[in-house]
């Protein structure tokens, strides 16, 4: 689909978790070109009712049709986080032109993937938010590369604060924790950081 758009939910046993969350986000991107005329997802996304799904969610604001996708979800474990630096990158809907993101994850070297610094401020991995644990407080970036639907959870729930958080300061943090609507929120200790 030309200019197309996604959501990724979370199925467990069948259930959709935080389609309130997505359906927001949804009518978010369609609202940006102008189109009010929405679809309900909670009647669309019919996961299967055994094991942990990935339903991949694909819209464009062209037409009103909505193709979706099943997977079987296997979590990627992270222990190391290649740093690297765009300025120009711009990743503020979720688009299904993954192209940019692509391309610096390609800069990972031996890490299991990238940490995007953008004008010198922390932003995102290639695939989830992120937080810092700081002064017993969790930090998300005020500036993400992409506004998470698990990302504006945790912040409603008061668990994470927004902040500005400067490339320097991840020498002096002991633990982040990487959320997406697959992964709720996952504390890495010890991270390993590579320039």
């Amino acid at each position: 689909m030309k200019n197309s758009f996604l959501e990724t939910i979370k199925a467990v046993d069948g259930e959709t978790l935080n389609i309130d969350y997505h359906q927001k986000r949804y009518e978010s991107v369609l609202k940006s070109f102008g189109i009010t005329l929405v679809r309900n997802l909670k009647f669309l996304v019919k996961a299967p009712k055994d094991g942990i799904y990935r339903c991949r969610v694909v819209y464009s604001p062209e037409n009103l049709h909505v193709d979706i996708t099943y997977h079987r979800y296997n979590k990627r474990a992270v222990s190391s986080l290649k740093l690297v630096f765009d300025d120009m990158i711009d990743y503020s809907l979720k688009s299904t032109c993954r192209d940019d993101l692509n391309k610096l994850f390609d800069l990972k070297d031996d890490c299991d993937d990238v940490l995007i610094v953008k004008n010198l401020f922390i932003t995102d991995t290639s695939i989830a938010n992120i937080a810092i644990f700081k002064n017993n407080i969790w930090l998300t970036p005020k500036t993400p590369l992409l506004k998470g639907t698990t990302r504006q959870r945790l912040l409603d729930e008061g668990k994470i604060v927004e902040a500005d958080i400067h490339v320097d300061e991840l020498k002096t943090i002991s633990k982040i924790a990487l959320f997406n609507a697959m992964i709720d929120f996952d504390i890495i200790q010890n991270i390993n950081f590579k320039n």
